[in-house]
């Protein structure tokens, strides 16, 4: 019977995921943006990294800040940063910070470099019809 092994893990990974639920907002709370924007990348909560990309645009010289930090963040983590930031256009509330993030990606990395991309040609292709 692995029921009870079973159970036992899913408690674990519960209990882990809570933890880092409360990692990221501390570091939130603490302004410690890359950090938490790879740790919500990580989670694969993209309503949290959109949460935290408008919490650096709010801040003074949030446009700078936040290309500081995209920029800082891995290829596969600009990878789910462009899955993410594809949703967030459709939405007229988030289209601002989108075309922010989608600025900084294009502006950072070359046109080799984002064909390189997983995901590129669908991504471009949703994007067009709302930029």
């Amino acid at each position: 019977d692995v029921t009870e092994i079973e159970e036992k893990e899913a408690q674990a990974k519960q209990e882990e995921q809570i933890m880092k639920e409360q990692e990221l907002s501390n570091l939130l709370h603490e302004k410690r943006y890359l950090k938490a924007l790879g740790l919500a990348i990580s989670l694969d909560r993209p309503h949290t990294v959109l949460m935290v990309v408008k919490a650096i645009l709010k801040e003074t010289d949030g446009r700078k800040h936040l290309e500081e930090n995209i920029v800082r963040l891995r290829k596969d983590q600009k990878e789910a940063v462009l899955t993410f930031l594809v949703t967030w256009n459709t939405n007229s509330r988030n289209c601002h910070e989108a075309q922010a993030v989608m600025e900084i990606l294009l502006k950072h990395e070359a046109p080799d470099s984002l064909l390189q991309y997983s995901g590129i040609k669908s991504a471009v292709e949703s994007l067009l019809p709302y930029t």
